[in-house]
């Protein structure tokens, strides 16, 4: 493949890994396939690329995932980082087949060799064995599989002491810190660098449905940006046009300030107070202030994105507000789809499904599952480091990052987000940094990166160039001299 105008030889591997829980007992293991007392096991599938031709270097090597839970890695793969990219449309809904896919020109092979893997039933991965949902399906019992297969690559592909970098996308930035924490405590070995790709750490932060945790105000403040962001790509902002990172600063002024004091009020705020907020919120938003009211000045990112553009019929984008489609239901409170994972979605499956079976020849008579559904059994009950047991709240991983942090106080974190995205919105992830229990001296540790663009930023081609940039960066400041 070629990276800014030099090839680059390398060799793909495609193929799986078998992993276990923690606890596996190997002497016990009864390998009869057709025994319901055989312990659980995850034959999770990767695709590696590794450049041929190194000349003895040590090549760092990063380890890639998406989210979900419940997705695979193909977004990542075909979109962001593999040295084939599907081409899509910027912010409108893709024609169908036949896909254009391309040289990946921004790949990060050009710095470090690649692992893509998919999570326990997706893609090609697939699970087995007795309870074998809940020995993988949980926040904890994920990033331990992940644990698994990563020791185990190392192991296979003789890559110890190659500089180690993980990189998680949305749940996976999740995945990457109860993962880095397991890595560092538990398997002994450094990691060079976190990469974070539009993260969520804190689950009671989320935007989507904070209506079910009254009390809890911040999702609505930290999702405020976003909105503001939003409106001004659509051109609802009263009073035309602005610079967008001066609203965006003031948005986050106001939404930490005068509105965090409002929304702390609760029923005692009056009602000249809730129609002065409410008239800042509709200058912000875009949204009428009666609708804001009626809201109770809380309005989640469905009702965003239901409304935004209510007057002409369109539904916004949750992963991606520049995108738009023709809602479904007139009279629903909030919206009914992601135009955005419509828009794309057919042309990152198809493209891959293509690839992997033509061009890396794996996956023949298989089916690839894009997504699998998890959440009837998905455990999110986490175990922080130091609790007795998993805790009866909201998913919380902000202190395994830490501890992970203050474990290797070189270890290095780069937080990439997009201005468009209602998932998990840039100031959220900003939030969750802020307020990581560290010493203020890690804060330094800590590089803050921002796209205009959505949940998936490589979805934008100018913002996937810039996203290529910094992480290649990031990863040859953090090496070691051996590696530049």
């Amino acid at each position: 493949m070629t990276i800014g105008g030099v090839a680059i030889p390398y060799d793909a591997y495609a193929g799986t890994i078998v992993v276990h829980p923690k606890g596996y007992d190997d002497v016990a293991l009864n390998r009869d396939p057709n025994d319901k007392s055989v312990q659980a096991q995850a034959a999770m599938f990767y695709v590696a690329y590794m450049k041929s031709d190194t000349k003895g270097a040590v090549r760092p090597v990063t380890f890639l995932y998406n989210g979900g839970p419940g997705s695979s890695t193909v977004w990542l793969h075909m979109g962001a980082f593999g040295p084939r990219r599907v081409v899509t449309m910027d912010d409108a809904h893709t024609p169908a087949a036949p896909y254009s896919v391309v040289n990946n020109e921004f790949s990060l092979l050009d710095v470090s060799d690649l692992v893509f893997i998919d999570a326990p039933g997706t893609g090609f991965s697939r699970i087995a064995g007795k309870d074998k949902e809940k020995a993988f399906y949980g926040v904890d019992e994920d990033a331990e599989a992940f644990a698994d297969f990563i020791v185990q690559f190392l192991a296979k592909y003789g890559r110890w002491n190659s500089p180690k970098y993980v990189f998680g996308e949305s749940y996976g930035t999740t995945r990457s810190a109860v993962l880095s924490n397991i890595l560092e405590t538990e398997k002994s070995f450094d990691l060079n660098g976190v990469i974070l790709l539009s993260q969520i750490l804190n689950f009671d932060f989320s935007a989507d449905s904070p209506q079910f945790n009254p009390g809890v105000d911040l999702p609505y403040q930290l999702a405020l940006p976003t909105y503001a962001a939003s409106a001004w790509y659509h051109k609802k902002l009263p009073g035309g046009q602005r610079d967008l990172p001066g609203l965006l600063e003031e948005v986050e002024h106001f939404a930490m300030n005068e509105y965090a004091v409002a929304l702390g009020a609760g029923a005692t705020l009056t009602a000249d107070q809730r129609k002065a907020i409410a008239e800042k919120l509709h200058n912000y938003t875009g949204l009428p202030v009666d609708y804001i009211l009626k809201s109770d000045l809380r309005v989640n990112a469905g009702q965003f994105e239901k409304n935004l553009q209510d007057d002409s019929d369109m539904t916004t984008g949750r992963l991606d507000t520049r995108f738009s489609g023709p809602t479904f239901d007139p009279l629903s409170k909030e919206a009914e789809y992601d135009p955005q994972s419509a828009a794309i979605g057919s042309a990152y499956v198809s493209a891959f499904n293509d690839y992997v079976r033509k061009e890396l020849k794996f996956g023949e008579n298989r089916e690839y599952k894009p997504e699998a559904e998890v959440f009837p059994a998905w455990n999110m009950l986490h175990q922080a480091p130091g609790a007795p047991f998993p805790l009866p709240q909201s998913a919380n991983v902000m202190v395994d990052l830490a501890i992970a942090m203050k474990y290797n106080p070189n270890l290095k974190v780069l937080l990439n987000a997009g201005y468009f995205d209602l998932a998990t919105p840039f100031f959220e992830g900003m939030y969750e940094m802020q307020h990581l229990p560290i010493p203020q001296k890690l804060q330094s540790n800590i590089e803050f990166k921002f796209y205009e663009s959505g949940h998936m930023v490589y979805a934008h081609q100018a913002s996937l160039k810039a996203l290529h940039d910094n992480v290649a960066a990031f990863i040859q400041k953090n090496g070691n001299e051996k590696t530049k």
